[in-house]
């Protein structure tokens, strides 16, 4: 139990926590102290004044946000002599600055007017001749007012210490001070990455958002919690609303050092919203009729579906369809999708996105550890003395982590290695940065073990009480010397010996990963190689430690947990053991007999056996046609099947191949959960109606059942996650009640008194004991050689997402990286006589595409980099679809290519 005191404040006793400030105690019991610099998350700052309190037996007022209590204070927060010195201090702040609340935009959500409205101000008292700063108005998001600006640092703050950006700081001196944006740029030629933190922390109308201008006062907008879409952190927002229209974002406040993202967002989750507002956004089914598609209703929409499906069924068997679930939609969605798959039309050849990013990592988990999921938790950075990084841009793909990732490094001490090609953000306050080369990752981290264990830095109790496969794995070491490692990976030996040692002795060891070493024709092997460098340095079971996949997408996991896969039912039950088949199959009302009974097929299987075992397929939020690897084929493929049926909120690329396109809900117009990065399951509540005409994905799914007889078909969201907690030993212990009261629970949750779970494999391995692996070396698929001399890799962008559907719709979004553009170094670019921006043509053996030149440090000569979310310059007409022999992952990150300069011949 925490340690208590006993204060007075105002005449009343209340129980304090230990440590605790009196204006933090106040607050808990709501008893009003005003403030301006201090913020929640900005922590104590003792510039404003405007939290002074009366303590008896002291001498002067004092600070409330930086007084910590003490047993048998009397504090007093409204007497005389307080007032009149709160009242100087809004007056002075009123008079020095443009503060006419009735044309501003934080009119009602302004706690200096707040603070005046309390205090009976009406106009400032005195008259103060202040220097005019011009409007910054150059962003993309966000307008500087430096006339309204009090100089409270809240933002500085933020920006320097919370999300991690380094880009503001006061500047200047006396009446000419200010807030300002590196070396005094306007914030859109600056390096600000418009994440919106200043804004929403600022306590005035200074920093407000460009998109929210003239859409509705503070008032007129109704807050409503929802889960972020975009990647897998799982931030929780709260947006407002007016008129069944979205309007900005903020951070959730409430309860948030409890939250993944503790109150922060990103770009995308800030500005990139507003799709939802889209005109673009479909409303009414479509039917492919004579080549085009063309408004249905929906009834012969449906019918069309259900006719079409059957057909195949009857003439060809269950196995010669397909359903693509999403990570896009809900637990309770993903779970009706497997539920139709298996249990209606009866295939296990059903699959989803996890397939082109993280399948290698629940293949490799699931045979080192028994369980296929990040072992710890995002909030555990901290603990941590020595992070690895690699395979993952994370201040561009999982931006809030990534900051998280930075403080722990700057404010906290925590060592950082990172291991990537190229020269992301976080190399900048590595420790160690290693580069790579592309596909060479076995090579590395075996090398790292190589020498951890030559050394004698492993941990050999650990490995003896908790670990199995020692004998051969060690003689499998035996090949990744220093040098041959050296000659595989082009990484020096002595660096190679540097991150051994710094990862072996640094104390608490964590390694997070992402799809640069999971998306590769050996990526369950790169995965299993992760595996046994954690187990050899004991650093699985314990705070601070593990191995920590990052998923790519909101929802990714919990379509992995609800049985989106070929091999799985909920909660990753084999699909191959009978007795699993009959819980599902009573708690389903069908015959046993009739479910499938073999692992299906994958998406990537599917679509290269498109026309001929696979006939039919049904999308549900997803776009293959610009996430596919080497589209041109992947899209001969999809023109090969009897019916396509895509389900989604707009016409994506895939869509328009579709013969039945059916218009469904976006994230914030339904109820449902969604299982972050970090095992969390959150619940997330409607908070706009969708578009008439639509309907949610678990309508359209149940009503295909019914009409094909299936009349007591899950129809609710909360009837779902009925179903599927009871049948999910993994989620049983969850409810709707205790998701909303508890911020989200961490699985394995087996029951209602469960808290949930942060770290695996505390005291044991799911599987018993850990297994380490031998490995061979293998290389990628495909490597440079003289037609095609350099390496391509690809990836994602901070600004954009997936295959843009959503973020390329978003004002602010597109508007910052309206277009792709390939990286390429220096050298390179000269040697090519190629300059910054100009159009070149890159080429592989698959394909050709045009594309702006980024002339840059960020690549190493001989490599490429580009970003795969644009559809006029398809990175994946590019990409390779060789696969893992297991994973059936593709290897997106390596292969050869070349960059030409594009001679433009004048006419005669």
């Amino acid at each position: 139990m925490e340690n208590t005191v006993r204060i007075k404040i105002d005449g009343k006793y209340y129980e304090a926590v230990t440590g605790k400030t009196v204006l933090e105690v106040a607050r808990e019991n709501n008893i009003y102290i005003p403030t301006l610099c201090y913020h929640p998350r900005t922590g104590k700052a003792g510039k404003c004044r405007a939290c002074l309190i009366e303590l008896e037996g002291a001498p002067n007022l004092k600070e409330s946000c930086s007084l910590t209590v003490k047993d048998g204070m009397n504090i007093k927060t409204m007497t005389d002599a307080i007032i009149q010195v709160r009242k100087m201090i809004v007056e002075l702040y009123l008079s020095n600055g443009d503060h006419n609340c009735i044309s501003c935009e934080r009119n009602g959500h302004c706690e200096l007017q707040d603070m005046a409205y309390h205090l009976g101000i009406e106009r400032p008292g005195f008259l103060v001749e202040s220097k005019k700063f011009p409007l910054d108005n150059s962003s993309e998001g966000i307008i500087r007012d430096a006339n309204k600006c009090i100089q409270c640092g809240r933002c500085v703050t933020a920006c320097n210490n919370n999300v991690m950006h380094e880009v503001l700081d006061f500047g200047w001196r006396s009446g000419n001070m200010k807030v300002i944006c590196d070396n005094d740029l306007p914030m859109g030629d600056s390096s600000c990455v418009q994440c919106g933190e200043c804004a929403q922390i600022c306590p005035v109308g200074a920093l407000i958002f460009k998109t929210a201008v003239g859409k509705a006062r503070w008032w007129e907008a109704e807050k409503k919690k929802v889960i972020c879409p975009y990647c897998g952190v799982g931030c929780s927002i709260d947006i407002y609303v007016k008129d069944n229209k979205y309007l900005w974002s903020l951070g959730t406040e409430e309860d948030w050092e409890k939250l993944p993202n503790k109150g922060m967002l990103c770009v995308k989750g800030r500005f990139g919203l507003d799709y939802l507002n889209h005109p673009e956004r479909i409303k009414t089914p479509l039917i492919k009729r004579y080549g085009k598609l063309e408004e249905a209703t929906w009834d012969e929409a449906l019918s069309l579906v259900v006719k079409k499906l059957s057909e195949i069924k009857s003439r060809f068997g269950s196995g010669a369809l397909g359903f693509f679930a999403s990570a896009k939609v809900t637990n309770e969605e993903n779970y009706a999708m497997m539920r139709l798959a298996r249990g209606i039309f009866g295939t296990n050849n059903v699959d989803h996105c996890a397939r082109l990013c993280h399948a290698s990592t629940v293949a490799g988990l699931a045979a080192t550890f028994g369980s296929g999921a990040m072992t710890n938790s995002m909030q555990e950075a901290d603990k941590s003395d020595v992070i690895l990084v690699t395979g993952t841009n994370t201040t561009w793909n999982h931006p809030v982590f990534g900051g998280m990732i930075k403080n722990a490094v700057k404010r906290k001490g925590v060592k950082l290695i990172v291991v990537d090609p190229r020269d992301i953000d976080l190399a900048k306050c590595a420790d160690i940065h290693i580069r790579q080369r592309n596909g060479s990752d076995v090579a590395w981290l075996m090398g790292m073990q190589h020498i951890i264990i030559k050394e004698n830095l492993h941990k050999k109790e650990y490995i003896d009480e908790r670990c199995e496969g020692w004998d051969e794995y060690l003689k499998s070491l035996e090949f990744y010397t220093p040098s041959k490692v050296e000659e595989l990976s082009g990484i020096p030996a002595k660096q190679l010996y540097e991150a051994a040692r710094l990862f072996a002795t640094a104390g608490k060891g964590a390694i997070y990963f992402s799809m640069g070493i999971t998306q590769s024709s050996h990526g369950v092997d790169n995965v299993k190689a992760v595996s046994n460098l954690a187990m050899i340095t004991g650093n699985v079971g314990f705070e601070g430690t593990g191995v920590n996949p990052l998923r790519g997408q909101s929802n990714v996991q919990g379509a992995c947990d609800m049985g989106c896969l070929p091999n799985v039912f909920s909660g990753y039950q084999p699909v191959t053991n009978e007795d699993i088949r009959k819980k599902f199959a009573d708690a389903w009302g069908i015959n046993a007999e009739a479910m499938d009974d073999k692992i299906g097929q994958t998406v990537t299987t599917m679509v290269n056996n498109a026309g001929d075992t696979i006939r039919g397929l049904y999308i549900m939020g997803e776009n293959p046609m610009v996430s596919d690897p080497n589209l041109n084929h992947a899209e001969e493929q999809f023109k090969k099947l009897d019916f396509i049926v895509v389900q989604d909120i707009f016409l994506t690329e895939t869509a328009q191949l579709a013969d039945v396109v059916l218009p469904a809900a976006a994230f914030a117009e339904k109820t449902g959960c969604y299982t972050n990065t970090e095992r969390r399951v959150q619940l997330s509540r409607e908070a706009l109606k969708h578009p008439e005409g639509a309907r949610h994905d678990y309508e359209i799914i149940a009503e295909i059942a019914r009409r094909l007889g299936y009349e007591d078909f899950p129809a609710t969201p909360q009837a779902l996650f009925e179903e599927m907690r009871i049948l999910t030993p993994s989620y049983k212990g969850m409810t709707y009640e205790r998701l909303e009261k508890e911020n989200g629970l961490r699985w394995p949750c087996p029951n209602e008194d469960h808290p949930g779970t942060p770290i695996l494999h505390v005291g044991k391995f799911t599987r018993g004991k850990g297994l380490l692996v031998p490995l061979e070396y293998r290389g990628p698929a495909e490597v440079p050689d003289k037609d095609y001399p350099i390496w391509l890799t690809t990836g994602r962008l901070l600004e954009h997402y997936h295959t843009g559907s959503m973020s390329r719709r978003s004002l602010v979004l597109d508007g910052l990286t309206p277009h792709g553009e390939v990286e390429i170094s220096q050298k390179d670019a000269q040697k090519l006589k190629i300059v910054q921006g100009e159009k070149v043509r890159v080429s592989t053996r698959r394909g050709t595409i045009e594309i702006n030149a980024q002339v840059t440090t960020r690549v190493k000569e001989g490599m490429i980099f580009i970003p795969f979310h644009f559809v006029e310059s398809a990175a994946n007409r590019l990409t390779i679809d060789a696969l893992d022999p297991i994973a059936k992952i593709p290897e997106y990150k390596v292969c050869g290519a070349k960059v030409e300069k594009i001679i433009h011949v004048s006419e005669n």
